[in-house]
């Protein structure tokens, strides 16, 4: 009804802007990255071992049900 079209921006500006984000984006030390890589790995590898032993146990009651 009284919406007007909106303009699009031209793309060199969008350019110039994504330019201007990349530029204050903080890049961790090769220290911090390999401190955060171990920790996430370490993480996902005992989340992975919590659901394992939880679907073992789970896996086990329900045979035990099953076989009543």
């Amino acid at each position: 009804m009284g919406e007007k079209k909106a303009e699009k921006a031209p793309k060199t500006s969008w350019l110039a802007g994504l330019k201007t984000e990349f530029g204050k984006i903080i890049w961790p030390d090769k220290k911090s990255l390999t401190r955060q890589t171990i920790a996430v790995v370490a993480v996902s590898v005992i989340l992975g071992l919590i659901i394992a032993v939880l679907d073992a146990i789970l896996k086990y009651g329900v045979d035990i049900l099953v076989n009543l």
